[in-house]
C-alpha cells in the first residue's frame, strides 16, 4: 500500500535504520489509514526474554482472604507462562513489622521484573518502593493504596467510600433510641489497620453528614483469644441492650455472629466485611445480614496482569483500577462470583 519494500516497513514500525523522510511518510500514512495497532502477544511471544515477577503479601491459610489472593495471581501465572512470566513469593505476618521489614529487606536479594505489593506498614513501605524506583522496577499495590508512591497502579476498593457506603446500608435499619456498636480488634491503632481506619473515617463521615449522632460504642474484640471475646461481648450487651445495630471493619464478624448463634442473641443489622467461609456461614444463618466483598482473587489477578501489561507487552496501564464494593446478602449470595 505504502510502495515500500516489506523491509522498509519493519525499520519504520521498529524505529531502526536508515528510511528516508518520504518513506517513512507513507509509511505512518498507511499506518494511520488501517489503524495499524501491533499484536502485543505475539510479540510477547516472539521474545526470547524470561521475566519474573515477585509477589509480596501476608502469609495465608486455606480460604481466608489472602488465599484468595493467591488463587487469584495463580491464575494470572498459568495465563501469563506462555509468555514466559514466572511468579515468586515472599510472605509476611500481617500485623508483625518486624516480619514485613524483613520481607522487604528480601526483596533486595531478588532479581525482579516487578514486584506486586499488598502494603502494610506505611514508612517501611515508602522506605522500600523509593529503592524499586531507583533500581527502575515497577511494581503494583493491592488492597490497600499508599500515596506519596510512584506504583504503576493500585488495585482495590476505595476504603472510605466503602465504609461510607456500610454506614448507609446499616443506618436503614435505625429507629430513634437505638445505638451503635463498632466491633474494632485490639490492635485497632496499630500502623497494620490503616485499611480498617480507612473504613472507620468513611462509615463516620456518613454518620455526621446525614444523622444527629446516635449513641456509638467501640467494643475491642481479641483477634484470636475466643474466650476473652465472650466475656466482653457478655458484659456489653448486658449492659447495653439498645445497641442493636454493629459493624466490623476486618474480616472476622464470624467472632460476633458465632456469639450471637451460641447465646441466641440477635442484631437488628449486622454487618461485616469478606467473604470467608465462617463469615458466608453466618450470613446465611441470619446472624450477619449484610457482606461487604472486595474481590481479592480479582485484585491479585489483576495486579499481575498489570505487570505483565507494563513489562512484557508495553502497553499503558491505568493508574487505579477501583473494585466493586459488592453488597452481599443470604439471599443472592448463591448467585455470587468473584471470577469465572
Amino acid at each position: 500500500m505504502a510502495g515500500v519494500s516489506a523491509g522498509t516497513v519493519d525499520r519504520v514500525l521498529h524505529e531502526r535504520g536508515d528510511v528516508s523522510p518520504a518513506s517513512r511518510e507513507k509509511v505512518r500514512r498507511v499506518l494511520d489509514e488501517i489503524d495499524y495497532q501491533p499484536n502485543m502477544f505475539a510479540i510477547g511471544l516472539a521474545r526470547k526474554k524470561r521475566y519474573r515477577f515477585v509477589c509480596l503479601i501476608p502469609y495465608y491459610i486455606e480460604h481466608n482472604y489472602w488465599h484468595s489472593v493467591a488463587e487469584g495471581i495463580e491464575r494470572a501465572s498459568r495465563e501469563f507462562e506462555p509468555f514466559n512470566v514466572s511468579l515468586s513469593y515472599l510472605h509476611y505476618n500481617q500485623s508483625d513489622e518486624a516480619s514485613y521489614k524483613e520481607a522487604c529487606d528480601r526483596l533486595r536479594e531478588e532479581e525482579a521484573d516487578g514486584v506486586l505489593i499488598a502494603p502494610n506498614f506505611v514508612d517501611e513501605t515508602r522506605r522500600m518502593t523509593r529503592w524499586l524506583e531507583e533500581c527502575q522496577v515497577p511494581y503494583t499495590f493491592i488492597d490497600f493504596n499508599i500515596e506519596q508512591t510512584h506504583a504503576l497502579c493500585y488495585i482495590g476498593q476505595d476504603s472510605r467510600t466503602s465504609g461510607y457506603i456500610t454506614a448507609r446500608i446499616l443506618m436503614n435499619h435505625y429507629h430513634p433510641g437505638d445505638e451503635l456498636a463498632l466491633f474494632l480488634n485490639n490492635k485497632k491503632e496499630s500502623p497494620s489497620e490503616i485499611q480498617m481506619q480507612r473504613r472507620l473515617e468513611g462509615f463516620m463521615r456518613y454518620l455526621f453528614e446525614r444523622h444527629e449522632s446516635p449513641a456509638i460504642h467501640d467494643v475491642v474484640l481479641d483477634k484470636e483469644d475466643v474466650e476473652a471475646n465472650r466475656r466482653t461481648l457478655d458484659a456489653f450487651f448486658n449492659t447495653h441492650p439498645r445497641a442493636v445495630l454493629g459493624v466490623v471493619f476486618n474480616s472476622r464478624v464470624y467472632q460476633v455472629a458465632d456469639y450471637l448463634h451460641d447465646t441466641g442473641r440477635r442484631m437488628k443489622g449486622l454487618v461485616g466485611y469478606d467473604l470467608l467461609r465462617r463469615n458466608v456461614e453466618r450470613l446465611k444463618g441470619g446472624e450477619v445480614d449484610y457482606l461487604i466483598g472486595q474481590r481479592p482473587a480479582m485484585q491479585g489477578y489483576l495486579g499481575v496482569k498489570a505487570l505483565s501489561s507494563h513489562v512484557v507487552f508495553k502497553r499503558a496501564v491505568e493508574p487505579v483500577k477501583y473494585m466493586p464494593i459488592d453488597i452481599l446478602m443470604k439471599d443472592n449470595i448463591d448467585f455470587y462470583f468473584e471470577m469465572e
